[in-house]
């Protein structure tokens, strides 16, 4: 049976979607990009973005009662790869570096809102 996950804690869905769905004990988290959800204003720049986009994640994780400690599987878009090793060491901080997520980090020439980074994440409930 799958459970709609929402928080306002976290961007709305621009779109037809779900912030996530918890599935037989498996969260899926749809992509995030660096809105702030109080002020509903993007953050600008790789390190903002990247910091924002983690805490909308977390803010989901804990929603679903969750943390980043239960994500198996990361998926990142980055409209430049140049933003990599400034994203990843960003992205790394929140994690645990015993138990990293499987990932794939993919350049894409646009992304929703034109944002430099977007990131999803699978989660599976211990």
């Amino acid at each position: 049976m799958k459970k709609i996950i929402n928080t306002d804690k976290a961007p709305g869905a621009i779109g037809p979607y779900s912030q996530a769905n918890m599935a037989n004990g498996v969260l899926y988290i749809s992509g995030q990009i660096p809105v702030d959800p109080e002020t509903g204003k993007l953050a600008e720049g790789i390190e903002k973005s990247t910091h924002q986009v983690m805490k909308n994640l977390e803010a989901i994780l804990t929603e679903a009662g969750l943390t980043f400690s239960h994500v198996v599987k990361a998926t990142i878009f980055l409209k430049s790869m140049d933003d990599f090793a400034v994203m990843n060491d960003i992205y790394a901080s929140y994690l645990d570096a015993a138990a990293f997520p499987a990932r794939e980090t993919v350049q894409v020439s646009c992304l929703p809102k034109n944002v430099d980074v977007e990131i999803s994440m699978i989660a599976h409930a211990d």
